[in-house]
């Protein structure tokens, strides 16, 4: 079994034989490909002693206490930007709020900055817009407008992320399922 450490988050990725190798790492999403992936074999972690004529380590600066301790899963941190709200509002209250929104909602993607799930804030709906035609629809168009987005919004970092609305996907599944003319 062969042991893969993700370059960005720094997780140990084993990955079971019968499926083979992650592309992309299952905690940060991030690729796991050519020069930026560390592959460790069996071979690779045995026990080494460090070299007695080396102090050099003895002098370097450790890094542990850079991140916050309650970040356990590896994932690097991003600053919390809800923090700074702190002085102002009651952030209990507004976890609170979010904690009852997300049990209600149908669909939370997860925060492609922080990782935390995000707050369905309405629908924008989308006037203009030039579908495009794609050959292989036979000109026909991907998507039609008017048509409506899905905004979400992380409340922890408030990245905003769009997508398409449900009765909208039906449209874009039906445009590219039928076939062409």
């Amino acid at each position: 079994m062969e042991t893969t450490v993700c370059p960005w988050c720094h997780t140990e990725i084993v990955w079971d034989e019968e499926f083979g190798p992650e592309e992309t790492c299952p905690h940060c999403n991030n690729e796991l490909s050519g020069y930026r992936t560390v592959t460790i074999g069996a071979e690779d972690l045995e026990d080494e002693e460090p070299d007695a004529t080396d102090s050099s380590a003895d002098d370097e600066v450790s890094d542990d206490h850079l991140w916050d301790d309650e970040d356990k899963d590896g994932v690097v941190p991003i600053f919390n930007t809800l923090v700074q709200f702190g002085d102002d509002y009651d952030l209990k209250r507004y976890e609170q709020s979010v904690s009852e929104i997300l049990a209600a909602q149908l669909e939370a993607p997860e925060c492609p900055q922080c990782h935390e799930l995000m707050l369905h804030s309405g629908k924008q709906q989308v006037e203009g817009f030039t579908p495009a035609a794609p050959e292989a629809l036979g000109g026909g168009p991907v998507l039609k407008a008017p048509f409506a987005l899905n905004l979400f919004v992380c409340p922890s970092c408030f990245h905003v992320q769009h997508s398409l609305a449900q009765e909208d996907r039906i449209q874009l599944v039906r445009n590219l399922s039928k076939p062409a003319e």
